[in-house]
């Protein structure tokens, strides 16, 4: 089951962060069709906020055709978003977890980290729209 948390830093609302973060899950298969999502009660408990924060995310994903809920049951995954190219994720992953420690010996902070990858991130996706 997923576990929800809050970026404060991020500026995205809490609503999108929670859409956001099933769909990260969806699309690295941490999350599979038929998986049962968090209460709205459970996420409310552990994050402190409104319910229908909660509720406003299970409908975006319920609009998208991401999740169904079942009254009285909870909200169940009803499509992935994961591809092909889901086996290639672990050798990425691991590389990613090199450089992300290079980065750190190199004395960068989180939020220099995140400055470097997004950048040259959008950086590279501008070459290959030129």
């Amino acid at each position: 089951m997923i576990e929800f948390y809050l970026d404060g830093r991020s500026g995205l609302s809490p609503y999108l962060q929670l859409v956001q973060q099933v769909r990260h899950a969806l699309r690295l298969g941490m999350l599979r069709e038929g998986d049962r999502l968090p209460t709205v009660k459970d996420v409310v408990s552990r994050l402190a906020i409104n319910p229908n924060t909660v509720l406003k995310a299970y409908r975006e994903l319920e609009h998208e055709g991401l999740v169904a809920a079942r009254p009285g049951v909870g909200t169940f995954v009803t499509r992935t978003l994961a591809d092909t190219t889901l086996a290639a994720h672990g050798p990425l992953r691991q590389r990613l977890e090199r450089w992300l420690a290079d980065a750190r010996r190199a004395g960068l902070d989180d939020e220099s980290i995140e400055a470097l990858f997004m950048t040259t991130f959008r950086g590279v996706a501008q070459e290959d729209i030129a």
